[in-house]
């Protein structure tokens, strides 16, 4: 890819919105750009980086999506996250130098390459680039606290709805339809993240769409009563969630929903 290229990529991509600071002026984005080293393509199951893999860089996704997993002393593979447009990858390795888990493509995906290096010198330099990166961190500790409340509190039902209120969320931010959306993750890892056995997965999906919640068609899911999802999740209480953050959990991202 030329520089041409790449120095038009942040101010012509269609989800600048989502993983760049507000308001920001002409000459800060063409600052910006240049954070863009490269971009890379990732087939469907390849990875992007592997657990113990040397820490340079943060990627931010273009286009697809992502799960990250961590290997369980048992030797099974636990789903900690999935990643979708607009998200950042990486910061698991800031502190260690080295990645702490295997991020695999869940369908072919493009990301654009963050030298971490670069990302340091800009978030010194541009305050409101710092505020940003700093803000993108806290919102990935609220994810944590938001993946326990809902590991450790909810009931399988509970956590099914959460899911995917927070996924009818995330697609909603990026421009698409809230209501209408295809899981690009298997029920098995649906399962794995949310601590839940696959048979206990498909047997909640079937429930809901008994119940006339949803429609689940393969991975096709209509929701069609967003208030009934959120009526089983009406328990969880979070009073520190923010209302304007844009995390990629879940529990957080039912509260918020709730408030609207």
């Amino acid at each position: 890819m030329n520089l041409s290229t790449l120095r038009v990529a942040c101010s012509n991509c269609n989800l600048r919105e989502v993983c760049m600071p507000l308001g920001l002026t002409l000459k800060e984005i063409e600052r910006l750009e240049d954070l863009v080293a490269s971009r890379r393509r990732i087939r469907r199951g390849e990875a992007l980086y592997r657990a113990g893999d040397h820490f340079e860089n943060l990627y931010a996704v273009r286009l697809g999506f992502l799960k990250s997993t961590v290997m369980s002393s048992d030797g099974r593979e636990q789903v900690t996250n999935f990643y979708m447009a607009g998200e950042m990858i990486g910061v698991d390795g800031i502190s260690s130098g080295v990645y702490s888990c295997d991020v695999v493509a869940l369908e072919d995906t493009e990301v654009c390459v963050i030298p971490y290096e670069r990302m340091e010198e800009i978030t010194t330099s541009m305050r409101t680039m710092g505020i940003h990166f700093q803000k993108m961190l806290s919102r990935e500790i609220v994810r944590q606290h938001g993946v326990m409340l809902l590991l450790g509190s909810m009931h399988a039902e509970e956590r099914l709805a959460a899911f995917l209120l927070s996924l009818s969320q995330r697609f909603e931010s990026r421009g698409y339809s809230r209501s209408e959306f295809v899981l690009r993750m298997t029920r098995a890892e649906i399962g794995s993240y949310l601590g839940l056995k696959l048979e206990t997965v498909s047997r909640v999906l079937s429930r809901f769409s008994h119940d006339g919640l949803i429609e689940v068609n393969q991975k096709h899911v209509r929701i069609f009563d967003p208030e009934g999802l959120r009526a089983i999740v009406s328990a969880v209480n979070l009073d520190h969630s923010s209302p304007d953050a844009r995390s990629s959990g879940v529990a957080d991202h039912v509260i918020h929903d709730r408030r609207r």
